[in-house]
Protein backbone atom coordinates (compact mmCIF):
# COMPACT_ATOMS: atom_id res chain seq x y z
CA UNK A 1 0.00 0.00 0.00
CA UNK A 2 1.15 3.25 -0.67
CA UNK A 3 2.08 5.56 2.01
CA UNK A 4 -0.21 8.72 2.59
CA UNK A 5 0.96 12.05 0.92
CA UNK A 6 1.95 14.32 3.91
CA UNK A 7 1.51 17.91 3.69
CA UNK A 8 3.05 20.82 5.98
CA UNK A 9 1.59 23.74 7.11
CA UNK A 10 1.62 27.17 9.65
CA UNK A 11 4.07 28.22 11.75
CA UNK A 12 6.84 30.99 12.04
CA UNK A 13 10.83 31.32 12.49
CA UNK A 14 12.20 30.05 15.55
CA UNK A 15 15.51 28.43 16.69
CA UNK A 16 17.72 26.36 13.83
CA UNK A 17 17.82 22.20 14.26
CA UNK A 18 19.01 19.46 13.13
CA UNK A 19 17.64 17.97 10.10
CA UNK A 20 17.05 13.99 9.07
CA UNK A 21 20.50 14.61 7.44
CA UNK A 22 22.31 15.76 10.04
CA UNK A 23 22.70 19.69 8.59
CA UNK A 24 21.73 22.71 10.48
CA UNK A 25 18.05 23.60 9.06
CA UNK A 26 15.66 26.36 10.00
CA UNK A 27 11.84 25.30 9.52
CA UNK A 28 9.95 28.23 9.28
CA UNK A 29 5.97 28.99 8.08
CA UNK A 30 3.40 31.33 7.98
CA UNK A 31 -0.49 31.18 8.10
CA UNK A 32 -1.16 32.51 4.70
CA UNK A 33 -3.60 29.99 3.85
CA UNK A 34 -2.10 26.65 5.30
CA UNK A 35 1.29 27.61 3.50
CA UNK A 36 4.54 27.25 5.58
CA UNK A 37 8.07 28.61 4.69
CA UNK A 38 11.14 26.27 5.06
CA UNK A 39 14.57 28.38 5.54
CA UNK A 40 17.48 26.14 5.30
CA UNK A 41 21.33 27.24 6.24
CA UNK A 42 22.75 28.26 2.21
CA UNK A 43 26.02 26.28 1.75
CA UNK A 44 27.96 24.98 -1.75
CA UNK A 45 26.52 21.81 -3.19
CA UNK A 46 27.05 20.43 -6.14
CA UNK A 47 22.91 20.43 -7.14
CA UNK A 48 23.07 23.82 -6.43
CA UNK A 49 24.35 24.63 -9.79
CA UNK A 50 22.07 22.35 -11.43
CA UNK A 51 19.11 23.82 -9.84
CA UNK A 52 20.27 27.46 -10.75
CA UNK A 53 20.85 25.97 -13.92
CA UNK A 54 17.47 25.07 -14.51
CA UNK A 55 15.58 28.08 -12.69
CA UNK A 56 17.83 30.87 -13.95
CA UNK A 57 18.57 32.36 -10.35
CA UNK A 58 20.21 31.02 -7.29
CA UNK A 59 18.31 29.17 -4.38
CA UNK A 60 16.41 30.85 -1.69
CA UNK A 61 16.96 30.13 2.11
CA UNK A 62 13.37 30.64 2.32
CA UNK A 63 10.15 28.86 0.90
CA UNK A 64 6.50 29.11 0.74
CA UNK A 65 5.06 25.83 0.68
CA UNK A 66 1.01 25.99 0.26
CA UNK A 67 -0.72 22.87 2.05
CA UNK A 68 -4.20 21.27 1.84
CA UNK A 69 -5.64 22.00 5.28
CA UNK A 70 -9.16 20.22 3.78
CA UNK A 71 -10.00 17.56 2.34
CA UNK A 72 -9.69 16.79 -1.18
CA UNK A 73 -9.37 13.31 -3.29
CA UNK A 74 -6.67 12.99 -5.92
CA UNK A 75 -6.79 9.74 -7.58
CA UNK A 76 -8.19 8.20 -4.70
CA UNK A 77 -6.15 9.22 -1.72
CA UNK A 78 -6.97 11.97 0.41
CA UNK A 79 -4.19 15.05 0.20
CA UNK A 80 -5.50 16.81 3.40
CA UNK A 81 -2.27 17.69 5.66
CA UNK A 82 -2.42 20.68 7.56
CA UNK A 83 -0.61 22.51 10.44
CA UNK A 84 -2.65 19.99 13.19
CA UNK A 85 -1.22 17.11 10.68
CA UNK A 86 1.92 18.20 11.23
CA UNK A 87 2.03 18.84 14.52
CA UNK A 88 0.61 15.54 15.35
CA UNK A 89 3.17 13.55 13.38
CA UNK A 90 6.37 11.88 15.41
CA UNK A 91 8.82 14.68 16.32
CA UNK A 92 6.12 16.85 14.48
CA UNK A 93 8.11 16.33 11.45
CA UNK A 94 6.85 14.86 7.90
CA UNK A 95 8.36 14.31 4.16
CA UNK A 96 6.48 16.92 2.15
CA UNK A 97 5.90 15.21 -1.13
CA UNK A 98 4.78 15.83 -4.67
CA UNK A 99 6.88 18.68 -5.18
CA UNK A 100 7.38 19.79 -8.60
CA UNK A 101 9.86 22.54 -8.67
CA UNK A 102 13.51 21.91 -9.40
CA UNK A 103 14.87 25.02 -7.02
CA UNK A 104 13.91 22.25 -4.19
CA UNK A 105 16.95 20.72 -4.23
CA UNK A 106 19.19 21.49 -1.00
CA UNK A 107 17.92 19.47 1.61
CA UNK A 108 15.88 16.85 -0.91
CA UNK A 109 15.64 13.19 -1.13
CA UNK A 110 14.01 11.21 -3.79
CA UNK A 111 9.91 11.41 -3.92
CA UNK A 112 9.12 7.60 -3.95
CA UNK A 113 5.55 8.91 -5.07
CA UNK A 114 7.15 9.53 -8.43
CA UNK A 115 7.44 5.80 -8.65
CA UNK A 116 3.94 4.48 -7.05
CA UNK A 117 1.17 4.10 -10.01
CA UNK A 118 -1.63 4.63 -7.29
CA UNK A 119 0.06 8.02 -6.26
CA UNK A 120 -1.20 11.56 -7.15
CA UNK A 121 2.15 11.93 -8.30
CA UNK A 122 2.88 9.24 -10.59
CA UNK A 123 5.43 10.48 -13.41
CA UNK A 124 5.79 7.40 -15.88
CA UNK A 125 8.75 9.85 -17.08
CA UNK A 126 10.52 10.03 -14.06
CA UNK A 127 13.47 6.90 -13.91
CA UNK A 128 14.60 5.25 -10.36
CA UNK A 129 18.03 5.39 -11.15
CA UNK A 130 17.79 9.42 -12.21
CA UNK A 131 14.21 10.80 -10.90
CA UNK A 132 12.89 13.79 -11.71
CA UNK A 133 11.41 15.01 -8.39
CA UNK A 134 12.47 15.57 -5.16
CA UNK A 135 10.80 15.74 -1.46
CA UNK A 136 12.22 17.26 1.71
CA UNK A 137 11.13 16.61 5.36
CA UNK A 138 9.67 19.77 7.24
CA UNK A 139 8.86 20.24 10.98
CA UNK A 140 6.56 22.18 12.42
CA UNK A 141 8.33 24.90 15.14
CA UNK A 142 5.29 27.32 16.10
CA UNK A 143 2.15 29.14 14.50
CA UNK A 144 2.47 32.81 14.22
CA UNK A 145 0.31 35.06 16.92
CA UNK A 146 -2.45 35.56 14.41
CA UNK A 147 -3.52 34.36 11.06
CA UNK A 148 -2.26 36.18 8.32
CA UNK A 149 -4.94 35.24 5.16
CA UNK A 150 -4.13 35.86 1.60
CA UNK A 151 -6.30 38.49 0.78
CA UNK A 152 -3.82 40.45 3.31
CA UNK A 153 -1.36 39.76 1.42
CA UNK A 154 -2.59 40.77 -1.92
CA UNK A 155 -3.21 43.75 -0.60
CA UNK A 156 0.28 44.61 0.81
CA UNK A 157 1.36 42.76 -2.83
CA UNK A 158 -0.96 45.38 -4.56
CA UNK A 159 0.41 48.34 -3.04
CA UNK A 160 4.48 47.23 -3.29
CA UNK A 161 3.83 46.86 -6.85
CA UNK A 162 2.57 50.09 -7.44
CA UNK A 163 5.15 51.92 -4.87
CA UNK A 164 7.56 49.34 -4.66
CA UNK A 165 8.07 46.93 -1.29
CA UNK A 166 9.27 43.90 -0.63
CA UNK A 167 5.95 41.41 -2.05
CA UNK A 168 6.21 43.55 -5.30
CA UNK A 169 7.68 40.43 -7.23
CA UNK A 170 6.54 37.71 -4.17
CA UNK A 171 5.96 34.40 -6.16
CA UNK A 172 2.85 33.75 -4.41
CA UNK A 173 1.40 35.84 -6.79
CA UNK A 174 3.44 36.14 -9.87
CA UNK A 175 3.70 32.39 -10.19
CA UNK A 176 0.76 31.22 -8.21
CA UNK A 177 0.49 27.80 -9.02
CA UNK A 178 3.97 26.82 -7.60
CA UNK A 179 3.20 24.94 -4.36
CA UNK A 180 6.26 25.55 -3.06
CA UNK A 181 7.94 28.96 -3.70
CA UNK A 182 11.28 31.09 -3.08
CA UNK A 183 10.95 33.93 -0.81
CA UNK A 184 13.97 36.80 -0.93
CA UNK A 185 14.65 38.00 2.72
CA UNK A 186 12.79 40.74 2.55
CA UNK A 187 9.32 39.06 1.82
CA UNK A 188 10.35 36.10 4.43
CA UNK A 189 10.65 39.48 7.25
CA UNK A 190 7.82 41.25 5.68
CA UNK A 191 5.23 38.75 6.10
CA UNK A 192 6.66 37.69 9.83
CA UNK A 193 6.43 41.52 10.48
CA UNK A 194 2.35 41.47 10.12
CA UNK A 195 1.84 38.64 12.91
CA UNK A 196 2.69 42.03 15.30
CA UNK A 197 0.12 44.14 13.45
CA UNK A 198 -3.49 43.85 14.27
CA UNK A 199 -6.01 43.87 11.53
CA UNK A 200 -8.74 46.65 10.99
Amino acid sequence: MPRQRKRASRGAPEPEMEAPSGKRTKVTTTETLDKPVVEEETSDSPKKDQATKRCGNELSGYWLMKSEPESRLEKGVDVKFGIEDLKSQPKQTACWDGVRNYQIVKEAYPDHTQFEKDSPHYDPSSKKDNPKWSMVDVQFIRTTKRFIPLAELKVHHQAHKANGGPLENMALFTRQRLSVQPLTQGEFDFVLSLEEKKTS
